[in-house]
């Protein structure tokens, strides 16, 4: 009985884990134009799935971190990503960026503003291939 519980405690501690570390290695990333600086940062105007909940908020957070839509195999969905923040690792050049996700995708990773796409492509290859692989970790926003 006391292995048996030992084991209970010890499959609860790895699921809280795992919900606090929540990220993933060697995802797609592609690119997508928000162009947010020319949309005044309007999550209304690019269509953000977000927007239902952050379109309100503050034009300085909206500011804060480029866009991101997130479909990875790590971390919250729908509505709870909204708002979250991810730091960003490319995987071939070791850049990174802290995004916020505004939007969802279904390409199973991340679908960067194009411009956070350009900074983290510092090889160029990223656009050669049409996506980069990258790491993923959620962040804090400092919000």
């Amino acid at each position: 009985m006391e292995k048996f519980s030992l084991c209970v405690i010890f499959s609860l501690c790895v699921l809280v884990a795992s919900a606090y570390a929540q990220s993933a290695s060697n995802v797609r990333a592609t690119y997508h134009f928000y162009n947010p600086a020319q949309n005044n940062y309007d999550l209304m105007a690019v269509s953000a799935f977000c927007s239902t909940w952050d379109a309100s908020k503050p034009l300085e957070w909206r500011k804060k971190y480029g866009w991101t839509a997130f479909c990875g195999p790590a971390g919250p969905t729908g509505q709870a990503a909204c708002g979250k923040c991810l730091r960003v690792t490319n995987t071939g050049t070791g850049t990174q960026a802290t995004v916020r996700i505004i939007d969802q995708c279904s390409n199973g990773g991340l679908d960067l503003d194009e411009g956070v796409f350009t900074q983290l492509d510092t090889n160029g290859a990223g656009k050669a291939q049409g996506h980069l692989i990258v790491n993923y970790d959620f962040v804090d926003c400092g919000d």
